[in-house]
């Protein structure tokens, strides 16, 4: 056999026992090729097999060269929450109406990427047959075959990489590029130009600056060369000019190629020293590739690669327009059953799209880059980003668990540092998920939800130093806000908010749901309670920084959206971000004179589950990836201050009284911040840090938060107690003394 074509594929890109399989047939010289999907058009929905590097992947267009709906979707989501996908589809091809014969007599039309991929096969079989047949063996392999695929392809105009690949599938361009072919290796794609736009998207969207998290890029090493080979030497980055040098490129890749394809991902960053520089920075990335000798050879095979690099720079956005995404607590599908966000939908039981913002929040992306904002993405802790260059720290629909580390690092950037926090959560209900609970025929095993649409009891310690606290109620219903009409699916409520915060309130039904079978899929019959008002939106200022919750997530998630709400996120972010308050949401009528504090309604985790097999946090050690700052990777992070390259450019040369551009510090931030970067190294350590939570409130008038505010004049109030108690012993003292002294003058009076 020399081409096999599967247009069958689902999301578990884990499934091992398949992966390996299909690793075995393209390491014995079978050509594959794999229908992309039909779960478009969203991203984050590529298919297995697929979305492997040695299969060819195919991916749908109709006849007028438009990318067909239901085509599935890049980036790949094997390599988060650490690194970034790789672009897949590989190429494109016909999948609307496609005539075919049927099995008995006549014609018929089929769609589906399902049809695409055998028009692929039935094209790399033509291709094959060029080949005289007593080299096809020594010449073409999976590899050799992509190579001609993707470098023939014909770019669509309007598609992004993500959505058609190389581009569309050119028979006669792939035959010229195979008839005078001598094995080579080469990546995928061959030129990184940030500045086409939309091919490039995202990347084109969001120009680079100096002091972001690193951008990553992962291209696809193909080695046509043979089914196993190595990185020779460190990939050489070679700017085409001076100013090349503010870029630093970090390259991470295979440490073997096998079979066939491996990866080579760059880490772009601009130096601290090109935070004023705004242009064009090109260059060339060069990578030499060995395999062993070929049968009748007798030195290796040796093939040098050059990725073409254009990337766009500009000067470092002022702070409260930077906003970083918390990608690292982040679980989904698989490894463990994530349930989905929307208990409305039925026919999907997982949350397995990425939750990424390239991914099924991809239009929150663009909508947040057309109002001018740079988001930038973390896939470590958040001990690993300095709070002081961003306006906001947004958490979207998170699953996992924090370090104790992160809870108090998250305290100190809001009130001190001056960080917003934008949290946007979801239902969290024990009994629900244990009535989706299901038996899995191909395991053989009974599979339960890990958690619920969010890990609410993680995300309550995380807010608990700020008196917020979520519920465990699932809240449906749709409500208004000055005109804007928004959908509630599935959310939870707001149970615990200091006074002087402002809490929203709204009609909203409380819904339990039934299992319907064995599968997990709900019953559309629900059981109602009346509805009634429920806290789903909190504003507060808390010291330096400012908070922000809202109890649900689906209106920002493309996967199962009814109605998106991403007005609200934008005055969101402009609170968090610029302190600008819009006089709706902090209306004196929304103003708490008094906390609220409901304590039974706050759930627990489930005793059930072992957690820490899929947990990044749970019995796992705490440092920083290589999507940190360059200077962090492989620390813990905490008191850790990037500080960029020491070697500066004559003609960029930074101001030295701020090491970042557009932030302001006066003396006592200075103060603060000498005092958190000793924070948590040693027992002393953490009493500097005590004293620095209780005397950095002294001053600022918005001081109400709650349960913070009341462990932090615990200290005074029991010194002031134990003072009192004291001088009340001495005044007692005092008067048995004085009684003493007049009872024995009366007994000398006496005997006199």
């Amino acid at each position: 056999m020399d081409v096999l074509n599967l247009s069958i594929g689902g999301p578990d890109y884990l499934d091992l026992p398949f992966v390996e399989k299909v690793w075995e047939l393209t390491a014995n010289n079978i050509i594959m090729v794999s229908a992309i999907g039909n779960d478009g058009p969203l991203y984050g929905t590529l298919n297995n097999p697929a979305d492997q590097s040695d299969v060819i992947g195919v991916g749908g267009i109709d006849y007028n060269n438009h990318i067909a709906s239901f085509s599935s979707r890049g980036m790949t989501t094997w390599e988060l929450p650490h690194g970034y996908g790789r672009v897949k589809p590989d190429v494109v091809a016909y999948s609307r109406d496609i005539m075919g014969s049927k099995i008995s007599t006549g014609c018929k039309t089929l769609s589906g990427t399902s049809v695409a991929s055998p028009v692929v096969a039935g094209v790399v079989c033509l291709l094959v047959s060029i080949i005289p047949e007593d080299k096809r063996k020594s010449i073409l392999n999976p590899a050799a075959m992509k190579q001609a695929l993707v470098e023939g392809a014909s770019k669509l105009s309007g598609p992004n990489m993500y959505e058609q690949g190389a581009g569309k599938l050119d028979l006669w361009q792939s035959y010229e590029i195979l008839r005078n072919y001598e094995p080579r290796a080469s990546i995928f794609p061959t030129m990184l130009d940030f500045t086409d736009c939309p091919y490039f998207w995202p990347f084109c969207c969001q120009p680079l600056y100096a002091g972001a998290m690193p951008v990553i890029f992962n291209a696809t090493i193909l080695n046509g060369m043979g089914v196993i080979g190595y990185v020779k030497d460190q990939p050489l980055w070679q700017p085409s000019e001076d100013v090349g040098n503010l870029l630093s490129v970090h390259c991470t890749y295979s440490d073997v190629i096998w079979p066939w394809t491996g990866y080579l991902a760059l880490h772009l960053q601009v130096k601290d020293e090109g935070s004023q520089f705004s242009g064009i920075i090109s260059g060339n990335v060069t990578l030499t590739v060995s395999s062993p000798a070929a049968h009748g050879e007798s030195s290796p095979r040796i093939s040098t690669c050059v990725l073409y690099l254009k990337i766009k720079v500009v000067p470092t956005p002022v702070r409260s327009r930077r906003i970083l995404w918390d990608q690292y607590h982040n679980i989904k599908y698989p490894s463990g059953y994530v349930p989905r966000d929307s208990l409305n939908v039925h026919n999907d039981i997982l949350d397995w799209h990425g939750d990424h913002l390239h991914t099924n929040f991809h239009i929150l992306f663009n909508m947040l880059r057309d109002a001018g904002y740079y988001i930038e993405a973390l896939g470590s802790p958040l001990t690993c980003f300095d709070a002081s260059n961003y306006g906001t720290l947004l958490m979207v629909d998170l699953e996992d668990e924090y370090f104790d580390e992160e809870i108090q690092k998250l305290k100190n950037d809001v009130v001190h540092k001056g960080l917003g926090v934008a949290v946007f959560a979801e239902w969290y209900h024990v009994d629900t998920m244990v009535k989706m609970t299901f038996f899995d025929e191909n395991t053989r095993s009974w599979w339960t939800p890990i958690t619920g649409g969010a890990n609410i009891p993680a995300l309550n310690e995380l807010l608990a130093p700020f008196g917020i606290a979520l519920g465990d109620k699932i809240l449906t219903g749709d409500f208004s806000i000055n005109g804007e009409q928004t959908h509630y699916a599935s959310g939870t409520d707001i149970v615990q908010f200091p006074s002087g915060g402002f809490l929203h309130s709204f009609e909203l039904q409380e819904s339990s749901k039934t299992l319907q079978d064995h599968i997990g899929t709900l019953d559309t019959q629900q059981t109602e309670r009346k509805s009634k008002l429920s806290s789903i939106l909190g504003m507060m200022e808390a010291g330096e920084g400012r908070i922000a919750v809202y109890g649900d997530s689906n209106c920002l998630d493309s996967s199962h959206m009814v109605t998106n709400c991403y007005w609200l996120l934008k005055k969101i972010v402009e609170f968090t971000g610029n302190r600008v308050k819009d006089p709706i949401l902090f209306s004196e009528a929304a103003k708490l004179t008094f906390p609220v504090f409901e304590s039974i309604h706050q759930p627990s985790r489930r005793s059930d589950v072992n957690f820490s097999i899929y947990s990044r946090v749970i019995g796992k050690e705490l440092f920083c990836h290589q999507d940190s700052r360059f200077e962090v990777w492989g620390t813990k992070g905490y008191g850790v201050q990037p500080s960029g390259t020491v070697r500066k450019l004559p003609e960029y040369q930074t101001d030295e009284g701020s090491s970042t551009p557009n932030i302001t510090k006066d003396s006592d931030n200075r103060q603060d911040e000498i005092v958190f970067q000793s924070y948590n190294s040693t027992a002393n350590d953490a009493k500097l840090d005590e004293k620095r939570d209780y005397f950095g409130f002294i001053g600022h008038e918005e001081a109400d938060i709650g349960m913070l505010m009341a462990s932090q004049w615990m200290v005074p109030c029991f010194v002031a107690t134990a003072c009192l108690m004291l001088y009340l012993s001495y005044r007692m003292q005092q008067k048995r003394r004085r009684r003493r002294k007049g009872s024995v003058a009366n007994r000398l009076t006496s005997m006199v």
